[in-house]
């Protein structure tokens, strides 16, 4: 065998292991659902009134939820993990709190609530079921949720699938709480 020969047999080893083991490793899992768009969160405090605003993306994988609240120009606001037993949120300068509570951990990070409780559910055009809410009809569809102190108005549905377009979630102030209205345009559905 020349040594042009031999070098060809060693890239068509190399080549042959690298695909083996590329199909070796596991695939990236995709969510069960997936929601993505763009956000505005106002908060009022007394005379104080604050606006952020960007875009979202929401992955629920059985009992697992990741929400991500990025800006216009694309660095991350927070991302907040949420498993069975607690929660972790990271903010923008890296800084993290973790939880019991998913909820109570984003207030602390962000110094507003931000309902991830309840997200997964309402982006869908239903309650939550494992805590009780009040809901109004228009002929089928759900147009108002209260849930968990929330007040949740679905103004626009798509036209072709039984899911809201726009969301509208305010919640009063609380002690130290601002009042918060979170707005929430949900991109079109891929496919």
């Amino acid at each position: 065998m020349s040594s042009v020969q031999r070098v060809h047999a060693c890239l068509l080893a190399a080549f042959v292991s690298a695909i083996l083991s590329a199909c070796a490793t596991p695939g990236v899992t995709l969510p069960d659902r997936a929601f993505t768009g763009r956000f505005s969160v106002t908060t009022t405090s007394g005379t104080q009134r604050e606006n952020v605003s960007g875009r979202f993306n929401l992955e629920i994988r059985g009992r697992r939820q990741v929400l991500e609240l990025g800006s216009p120009l694309g660095t991350t606001v927070a991302r907040v993990e949420v498993e069975p037993g607690g929660a972790r949120a990271t903010g923008a300068q890296m800084h993290e709190v973790r939880g019991p509570d998913a909820d109570a951990i984003t207030e602390q990070l962000l110094g507003w609530p931000l309902p991830v409780a309840g997200l997964a559910d309402w982006i869908e055009g239903r309650p939550s079921p494992e805590r009780s809410a009040r809901v109004d009809r228009d002929g089928g569809r759900v147009v108002l949720i209260e849930q968990d102190g929330w007040t949740i108005r679905l103004p626009e549905y798509f036209e072709h699938i039984a899911r809201p377009r726009r969301l509208v979630l305010e919640r009063a102030a609380i002690a130290n709480a601002p009042a918060v209205t979170l707005r929430l345009v949900v991109d079109e559905p891929a496919g």
